[in-house]
């Protein structure tokens, strides 16, 4: 394992350990944590975990609402990388999280028994970003693998991911923006009710990231959100941006 570097995220609330080169975990991960809004009883999937950050960034967030605490979530994460897959049960339990989230080894092609198809409420993911070939990959293993298609293109990720959804469950994504098209052709007449929920980088620069949120067998149609202005114009994050990063509050995308 290469060297690794425990970090803050949440304004403290919770530590993480990651590779100190290589897969990092970044805003993107934060903001998609915080755009879940789960029931009691909810079964929730990671879908290519990582480190744990979405899981665990979900939970801190949420830990404190006694109804939740109440009842028997099931959090689940599938990561391929055994580097990053003991990172992330390490994290769950240097949080105290390890009763609430279990990781398993497996390829999101083909899910451990464990994580059964048609059965999660809410599956959420961080694909990989960039199309195969398309850029140079990093040097290290456990970037270039969570930052780039490797046998398993965008459009069979997004449909890997339905598979696991029971009908009318929700996909969430973060994804860049210039692949939005992608998402879209993948999820066409899977799924409905799809919210589109910019990142904007500044005021007055295009989005390079969204969230992505679609429900299993809906007809709904596509909602395109005004979304949330990352940074402000010197280059510190927004008000809104630093609530969410540093104090845990939710980001509403369906409003």
């Amino acid at each position: 394992m290469t060297g690794v570097s425990r970090d803050d995220f949440l304004g403290g609330a919770i530590r993480l350990y990651q590779p100190e080169e290589g897969y990092r975990i970044a805003t993107d991960t934060v903001f998609l944590a915080a755009s879940i809004n789960y029931q009691v009883n909810d079964r929730i999937l990671d879908m290519g975990a990582g480190t744990g950050g979405i899981l665990s960034c979900l939970l801190s967030r949420t830990e404190g609402q006694e109804e939740k605490q109440a009842g028997t979530n099931i959090f689940h994460g599938i990561e391929q990388q055994s580097e990053l897959l003991a990172l992330a049960r390490r994290n769950a339990q240097e949080n105290d999280f390890g009763d609430r989230i279990e990781y398993f080894a497996g390829d999101i092609a083909q899910p451990p028994v464990s994580c059964e198809p048609n059965s999660y409420h809410h599956v959420v993911s961080n694909p990989p970003y960039l199309k195969k070939n398309g850029a140079t990959a990093s040097p290290y293993q456990t970037k270039a693998m969570a930052h780039m298609d490797s046998d398993i293109d965008l459009g069979e990720w997004v449909h890997l991911c339905l598979r696991m959804i029971r009908p009318l469950g929700y996909l969430t994504l973060v994804h860049r923006a210039d692949r939005l098209d992608d998402i879209i052709a993948a999820l066409h007449g899977k799924a409905g009710d799809i919210i589109i929920f910019p990142l904007w980088s500044t005021r007055d620069k295009d989005a390079r990231r969204v969230i992505i949120q679609a429900r299993k067998g809906s007809k709904g149609i596509i909602a395109l959100k005004p979304g949330l202005i990352v940074h402000t114009s010197d280059g510190t994050f927004t008000p809104e941006a630093e609530a969410i990063l540093r104090h845990g509050k939710a980001l509403d995308i369906t409003s």
